[in-house]
């Protein structure tokens, strides 16, 4: 007679604490079997990449001695979800299959909804717990704030003394970063993944780093250390969203008499970013399609660039002949993060400057964040492309941005280096340099770096008129109305839905 079992499926979950599946589990006398699996089909997905793998595999490692320490083991697999839960239930019994629910990808939606299918008609128990401040099955937004507010209130989940593992033939052994199922592009710097990490930077940010946490949150030279961090390890799950929320009240209650009121002011800032964060993921669980499709379905009539082009090689390769969007590209790509304005400012040059779709772009950056978060990412790409229909257009002005952020272009010489002879001059613009002076800084443009590939002036003219094609169809305001119904923010000074929206506001 087949033995029972239950299957705990780690997916970006990847703790024992404050782990809904993994109590719900140990609560029922039923041996357990813990597994990750890594879906080959998954992996060849165009947002994926084995940058994101070397990240997870130092998750896995951390996870696997943390159930050790539980009496317990971790199984790790290559195979598909269903190939693999198939195989199982013809040598055990499977009364259950626990996990947390995920909001991700198409991909990752049909996968569950085939696993969900599949358990139906075995008579097996697809239990998915909530996992951060994203709401399954929202009725209305109006209700969203207050239901996460409750969940995140809940008390953190301890990990079980032990865990009731099922005996089995366990294997752990984890492909190298370089498997060429995780794709063949060169990768550069990695951040450290796994959860002794997570909690190793959160403390140093508390501590330490928070203290210039706005001061430095735009700026590309000081943002790496003055930020948490921590985007990845939430990506992830090293850490819940509700044990981070927690940790930090409880740093401001033990700490409160004798910290400044900046540095408190710059944690709650970067507590409300928390919030922030599950607001936008809560945009793709309530609306899957927005991976492909516009949030307000008229802009997909504009028609930008949708194929692979030589300006999107040029904007890849950070061979735009605009310093600071070249130095913010090329550091991305060797570091594999960059701070917000940053990422925005290259979203929207590559969608109004380019005019390229932010489809083709999303998934390059989708592969060079280590931190991708497919909520915030298809949101954020979104609204930095002007498509939502309820923010307000940000076109970022490349040289305002490199003055503002860079006056001296430090930040520029460090990753163009063909510019590293320029003074405050022309580091912004070497364009306004002439022939002599080219000569005289050894930076030929055209052939030491490039000229510009687009004038940014020119390419925002033409770009107001094609969003003014949009915003005079006869079902715009109506159709944004019902946007915001859907995804906007309900806090009072949120975006409102009035022809103000026309306005083209340059950053």
């Amino acid at each position: 007679m087949k033995a029972t079992v239950q299957i705990l499926w780690f997916k970006k979950d990847l703790r024992v604490i404050d782990h809904i599946p993994l109590v719900k589990a140990c609560e029922n006398k039923t041996p357990i079997l813990p597994v990750y699996l890594i879906e080959p089909s998954f992996w060849k997905q165009p947002f994926c990449s084995k940058r994101h793998w070397s990240f997870l595999r130092d998750c896995l490692i951390d996870l696997q001695k943390d159930l050790i320490n539980l009496k317990s083991n971790l199984h790790v697999e290559i195979t598909e979800s269903l190939t693999f839960f198939n195989k199982i239930n013809k040598t055990f019994n499977i009364s259950s299959i626990l996990s947390h629910e995920e909001t991700g990808n198409k991909w990752v939606l049909s996968r569950n909804q085939k696993v969900q299918k599949w358990c139906k008609v075995k008579s097996i128990d697809f239990c998915e717990y909530p996992n951060n401040g994203v709401i399954r099955n929202l009725e209305t937004r109006d209700k969203w704030s207050q239901i996460k507010k409750t969940r995140f209130n809940s008390p953190i989940q301890n990990s079980p003394g032990a865990i009731n593992t099922i005996n089995y033939q366990f294997e752990f052994d984890l492909p190298s970063i370089n498997n060429p199922i995780f794709g063949n592009e060169e990768i550069f710097k990695v951040q450290k993944g796994g959860r002794k990490e997570a909690l190793k930077i959160f403390d140093i940010f508390l501590k330490t780093n928070s203290a210039n946490y706005l001061k430095y949150i735009s700026g590309p030279n000081n943002s790496d250390q003055s930020c948490s961090r921590l985007s990845t390890h939430l990506t992830y799950g090293t850490l819940s969203v509700k044990e981070v929320l927690k940790k930090v009240n409880f740093y401001l209650d033990q700490n409160s008499s004798y910290l400044d009121k900046s540095k408190i002011k710059n944690i709650k800032a970067f507590t409300s970013r928390i919030s922030w964060r599950c607001h936008f993921i809560q945009k793709l669980e309530d609306q899957p399609s927005i991976e492909f499709k516009s949030m307000h379905p008229n802009f997909d009539a504009l028609t930008r660039y949708q194929s692979i082009n030589a300006h999107f090689r040029s904007w890849e390769k950070g061979l735009t002949g605009y310093p600071f969007i070249d130095a913010c590209m090329r550091s991305l790509t060797q570091n594999g993060w960059i701070n917000f304005r940053m990422r925005a400012m290259l979203v929207s040059f590559a969608s109004y400057d380019l005019w390229l779709d932010w489809k083709i772009t999303g998934n390059l950056l989708a592969k060079l964040f280590t931190d991708y978060e497919p909520g915030i990412h298809y949101s954020q790409l979104q609204m930095q492309s002007g498509v939502t229909g309820i923010n307000t257009f940000r076109i970022y002005n490349p040289v305002k941005q490199s003055i503002e952020h860079d006056k001296n272009g430090i930040f520029i010489k460090k990753w163009v280096p063909e510019l590293k002879n320029l003074d405050c001059s022309f580091i912004h613009e070497p364009w306004k340099m002439d022939l002599t002076t080219q000569k005289n800084n050894n930076c030929i443009l055209g052939k030491d770096y490039p000229n510009r590939i687009v004038i940014h002036e020119e390419a925002i003219k033409f770009v107001r008129n094609e969003i003014k094609k949009i915003l005079e169809t006869d079902n715009y305001y109506e159709m944004s109305k019902k946007v915001f119904k859907k995804h906007g923010s309900r806090k009072r000074n949120s975006i409102k839905v009035t022809n103000n929206t026309k306005q083209l506001s340059l950053f």
